[in-house]
């Protein structure tokens, strides 16, 4: 069984201080833990149940250091109702802006995404469509967040990930990159159903808060504006159905050039 020392320390990055000046997070679950094997150097060591070890024989083979601990000390580095059993200690991800924009065709920049569930939810969006690259920018949550590694289900392993401060800046970097910037905003002036010869090219869509939006000098850096068709009595869609429409629309425009 692990040492209490080093189960004290791993705990510590339940917060977000502790993550950033470590850089280090936790992944929890076998689908976590399973995608997160799949990047070089990214776990530094496993932490899981002698009933998970059993369950979970391939995970154990593959990792670099497999620890075993009771139900009770698992429980204490998951913050699920539920825990599988199996947790990771990761190493971060993100790369400089710069790298994940480099030669892409299509990218997400989210700013001011503050629900660790809807981060996730547009990672794995981004992921299932294709997306070269994401980039949380500006007061974002943090992409090592529990929930937001949870909600993606194993896709923040598979999407180049920058973290910018600054979202300006990340939609200065994607138009460096070669990039149509498109603002995602109920208001614009291009509609969604319309847009495919404007999708066909390399894309950056950029999406804003969940309540209020992209603020007006932020969507105005973009290229174009565009909307999404309410055809119903809603007044809006939440984000990250918004995000996969968004998405999914250029992933069928590349397809059909």
């Amino acid at each position: 069984m692990a040492g209490n020392a080093r189960l004290k320390e791993t705990r510590k990055l339940s917060r977000r201080s502790e993550r950033s000046e470590r850089r280090l997070f936790l992944a929890d679950g076998p689908k976590a833990v399973q995608g997160a094997l799949g990047v070089d150097g990214c776990v530094v060591e496993v932490f899981a149940t002698p009933a998970a070890t059993e369950q979970y024989a391939a995970l154990a083979a593959a990792a670099p250091r497999w620890t075993l601990v009771d139900d009770r000390a698992l429980a204490s580095l998951s913050d699920s109702v539920s825990p599988a059993g199996v947790v990771a200690l990761c190493r971060f991800l993100d790369r400089p802006v710069e790298h994940v924009l480099d030669g892409t065709r299509l990218v997400a920049i989210c700013a001011d995404v503050r629900d660790p569930g809807n981060a996730g939810t547009v990672i794995r969006c981004a992921d299932a469509a294709g997306a070269d690259g994401l980039v949380l920018a500006g007061h974002s949550v943090d992409a090592y967040n529990p929930k937001t590694v949870r909600a993606s289900v194993g896709s923040l392993f598979h999407l180049p990930l920058a973290v910018e401060p600054d979202p300006a800046a990340a939609v200065r970097a994607a138009h460096a990159a070669g990039l149509v910037v498109l603002a995602a905003d109920g208001a614009g002036e291009v509609d969604l159903d319309e847009a495919d010869e404007l999708l066909a090219g390399p894309t950056a869509w950029l999406f804003g808060n969940e309540a209020w939006g992209l603020p007006d000098e932020l969507a105005a850096l973009a290229d174009h504006r565009v909307r999404i068709p309410i055809h119903g009595r809603a007044e809006s869609l939440n984000l990250s159905t918004a995000a996969a429409l968004c998405l999914y629309a250029s992933a069928r425009a590349h397809r059909a050039h």
